[in-house]
């Protein structure tokens, strides 16, 4: 490449142009008015055809044609250029900035340390002068801070290494730029999400580091030339870059831009299927939105734009408003987990459908927040589970299972409860946890059973099976919950140590369509028997349900019809209530 080539890659590597006003910048123009005591000073990089302001003095306009600029002569010569009167200069009287009333003009380059200059930190004036030795001086000495200012901003935590493009510290000062210069213009923010944590760490494993990186240029590269220069690219994440859409931004046309863009070659032909890449997007105000708050809403963005699995998102209020909810109930579970009032236990009782007696209860959990009350479980339980407190829960549960056996074993009262393990809960220490629980509450192993979802089973390796079958070996019981609803086989039924099938509440709720339902869950039901299971049928709510189970061979039911969860007072009430009943119905 020739000089004009190589300059001009320079500039466009720094990533200046058409980037918001910066005070750091502004500081150093306003300098140089006040030392030239001139009403027009301007930091002015030099474009292929234009000459674009970053900083600026006593200008109104943003850029002027490059075309008889004397800071393009600046840039082309790497010198000190000074004009002293437009109009006894053949080269600049008839340019723009001559036949606009400029009289005076003194530029000194913004070389960079390879030797390339950028354009010019210039000051002119409405009258002839003359520059004297130490402003001449001075007006190198502040060029040089400029260029100081554009190499920090550039390479101390403003650009990211891979991608070469900004990086969230330069954008979040962007935007607060952009909230001081057009607070009251809502704007949309663009987020694309290169690929999941367990792609890139797939390709990692599989081809190197050097892939990942290798994905992300090529991404950088492939994006910039797809959006063109007019839009600046931030590289906030790993493997996330934002943008800025257009001020007049229509959704449904900017949607089909954005497929398109997905749709390009963004990371090459070799890994364009190692990679899911999605967009994400959604609105804020830079006067009311932090620059926190707004990689926070796009971060949330992409969230739910995975979860739905589309290409192209929109995160709206109303979802952003749930985030916060979730946020904060995992940030409040936390404290309920050391606070005694918060949390409780509930029970449901499993039934023997033949002998009516209870057979055991699933432990259940309960959150009384002491601001937003009763919170669903339906709504903090996956919250949890998908978090680093998944595992403390558990053994919360855990612990007051067993301290509510042992008070019943006390008592005479003989009863197995049933407490749910989540699918992360089988890379901890379930066994040494599960010991230590049975152990304080002074109970034996065999009065304890742990549920684990179908899928959770389906997905765990070799080592989580060893480690169900320490745990029937000490007399634990296994039980596989929501039966039905994932990937079931022969195969995985026959190599798991369980004990007991619970079939899903959705097949049972069905009895009532027709045979063809009633076929498939007496199938289930005789196959859990040959493999050698007990069976539970799950979300009983009507006696003829009931019936048609216990007509089946199934063992045990748990549902409304026989008892919502309760409390435990009251579930001590429904024992005693049972077992007066069966003793009537055996004298009667």
């Amino acid at each position: 490449m020739d000089y004009e080539e190589k300059r001009l890659h320079a500039l466009t590597s720094l990533n200046l142009l058409d980037t918001p006003p910066s005070e750091s910048f502004d500081r150093i123009t306003r300098m140089a008015a006040q030392i030239f005591q001139l009403p027009i000073a301007a930091v002015s990089l030099t474009d292929i055809d234009r000459q674009w302001f970053k900083s600026k003095v006593g200008v109104d306009h943003n850029a002027i044609p490059r075309t008889k600029a004397p800071c393009a002569q600046v840039a082309d010569n790497c010198e000190l250029v000074v004009i002293e009167d437009f109009e006894r200069d053949e080269r600049y009287c008839d340019s723009l900035l001559g036949v606009s009333g400029i009289r005076f003009y003194a530029g000194a380059p913004l070389t960079t340390r390879e030797g390339y200059s950028l354009g010019a930190l210039c000051v002119l004036g409405t009258e002839p002068r003359k520059i004297t030795q130490a402003e001449s001086t001075a007006l190198q000495d502040l060029a040089s801070m400029v260029m100081s200012q554009i190499e920090l901003q550039h390479a101390f935590g403003r650009i990211d290494p891979v991608s070469g493009l900004p990086n969230r510290i330069q954008f979040t000062e962007d935007l607060a730029d952009l909230g001081k210069d057009a607070p009251d213009e809502e704007r949309v923010i663009v987020a694309l999400d290169l690929a999941q944590p367990h792609e890139m760490e797939r390709l990692s494993a599989v081809m190197g580091p050097a892939a990942c990186e290798q994905i992300i240029q090529n991404a950088a590269r492939s994006v910039q030339t797809i959006l063109g220069r007019v839009t600046k690219v931030y590289h906030v994440s790993s493997a996330q870059f934002v943008f800025l859409v257009p001020s007049e931004f229509d959704a449904v046309s900017y949607r089909s831009s954005l497929l398109n863009l997905l749709e390009s070659e963004i990371v090459g032909p070799e890994l364009k299927y190692a990679v899911t890449p999605i967009c994400a997007m959604t609105a804020f105000s830079p006067l009311s939105t932090s620059p926190g708050d707004c990689l926070r809403s796009v971060a949330s963005a992409v969230q739910e734009t995975r979860a739905t699995e589309k290409s192209v998102g929109y995160f709206s209020d109303s979802h952003d408003l749930d985030f916060r909810r979730k946020f904060r109930l995992l940030n409040d579970f936390a404290a309920a987990l050391r606070d005694t009032s918060q949390l409780r236990i509930v029970l449901q009782p499993r039934v023997d459908l033949v002998s009516g007696e209870i057979a055991s209860a699933e432990v259940l959990l309960r959150w009384r927040h002491p601001e937003l009350g009763e919170i669903s479980p339906g709504e903090f339980i996956p919250v949890v589970e998908n978090s680093a407190l998944a595992w403390p829960m558990t053994c919360w549960v855990l612990q007051q299972a067993c301290a509510k056996l042992g008070k019943w074993q006390s008592q005479g009262i003989e009863i197995k409860l049933s407490v749910n393990f989540a699918a992360s809960n089988l890379k901890e220490d379930v066994l040494g946890q599960v010991l230590s629980a049975t152990a304080d509450g002074q109970v034996p192993c065999s009065s304890l059973e742990i549920e684990l979802t179908e899928t959770s089973l389906m997905h765990n390796s070799v080592e989580v099976l060893a480690k169900l079958d320490q745990l029937v070996e000490h007399g634990i019981g296994l039980a596989i919950d929501d039966f039905g609803t994932g990937y079931s086989s022969l195969s995985y039924l026959q190599r798991l140590p369980v004990n007991v099938v619970k079939i899903d509440r959705s097949f049972i709720q069905k009895l009532g369509d027709g045979a063809r339902e009633q076929k498939l869950v007496h199938s289930m039901i005789k196959l859990s028997h040959d493999m050698g299971h007990r069976v539970v049928a799950e979300g009983i709510e009507v006696p003829e349900a009931a019936d048609l189970l216990r007509a089946m061979g199934c063992n045990e039911g748990q549902g409304y019809h026989f008892a919502r969860p309760l409390e435990l007072a009251a579930f001590n009430g429904f024992i005693d209530k049972r077992r007066t009943d069966l003793n009537l119905r055996a004298i009667a």
